[in-house]
């Protein structure tokens, strides 16, 4: 594994690279940072150059001041190809990755060869975000906005351990899908801003949340880039009835649920996750 540091839209991005072939670009969800993808990269290294960045706020890139949300994060993502002298690249995206993805794609879809998600959110999950059976389920969108939640979950490696390793475990259906890395999981958010710098994702998408679950959420152009989307059977965030709106985004669309994990796929079932990835993108001849 590569580690680069690469200047792009006036930070300093930390990549991790890995392989050779047509670039895949990978982006991370919270509470993650770039290792999240190792084994879906080593696993892809023969057939793609995977290029897995931490987002701006995250791991060991530069740390926003203030909200960071997707359509900055995309801007970042555009520059980071740039400076990387990458034309054209597939993405896989996860979570906040999959929701920088979205506006990417409007932004620049001359650049993307195809989209592969695993579970995140778009327009269509609509008023049922905040219904009271799901209110349980979202509580830390709410305390990640507040000024003291890194304070707290920081002040000591016990508290971070705890609550790092809380989402981690129970958002996932295979609960050992991160004991081996929980420590560097750890130590990554025991960093200087990264607490801070992941939660400052969740100010910045508060308002369109918020549209969202009023049923007020915009209208967007539909995405046109092909798109494959492997939906978590067993995710407690976001269930897989919550696809039924999909294709109202995405006009070319392979949705099809992934068996026997929560909403870490990729970390929950590396050797699948790498399979669906590789065969999206044999299929839309990138490769």
């Amino acid at each position: 594994m590569e580690h680069l540091t690469v200047r792009a839209n006036g930070a300093a991005f930390h990549v991790a690279r890995i392989g050779g072939g047509k670039p895949l670009l990978l982006l991370h969800g919270w509470p993650e940072f770039w290792r999240t993808w190792e084994p879906v990269m080593t696993r892809l290294a023969s057939r793609f150059t995977l290029v897995a960045p931490d987002l701006r706020g995250f791991g060991d890139s530069d740390k926003p001041d203030g909200p960071y949300g997707p359509d900055q994060h995309a801007d970042d993502m555009l520059a980071l190809l740039d400076a990387l002298g990458i034309e054209r690249c597939g993405i896989v995206g996860h979570d906040v990755g999959g929701a920088v993805m979205q506006p990417l794609a409007r932004k620049a879809p001359e650049r993307l060869a195809g989209l592969f998600f695993f579970d995140f959110v778009y327009p269509g999950i609509g008023v049922r975000m905040a219904t009271p059976d799901r209110l349980n389920h979202i509580w830390y969108q709410s305390f990640h906005q507040m000024e003291m939640a890194s304070a707290l979950v920081g002040a000591t490696r016990e508290n971070c351990r705890l609550y790092i390793g809380h989402f981690l475990r129970n958002w996932s259906h295979r609960k050992a899908a991160f004991d081996d890395v929980r420590e560097a999981f750890t130590d990554n958010f025991l960093k200087a801003g990264n607490l801070a710098g992941g939660f400052a994702h969740y100010r910045a998408a508060h308002a369109a949340r918020v549209k969202m679950m009023q049923g007020e959420a915009p209208a967007l152009p539909p995405i046109a880039t092909p798109t494959c989307i492997r939906w978590a059977e067993h995710d407690p965030l976001f269930p897989y009835a919550w696809t039924d709106r999909l294709g109202e985004t995405f006009t070319d669309l392979d949705l099809k649920v992934f068996p026997d994990v929560g909403h870490f796929p990729h970390r929950e079932d590396p050797d699948r996750a790498a399979s669906e990835i590789s065969g999206f993108f044999e299929r839309i001849n990138w490769r």
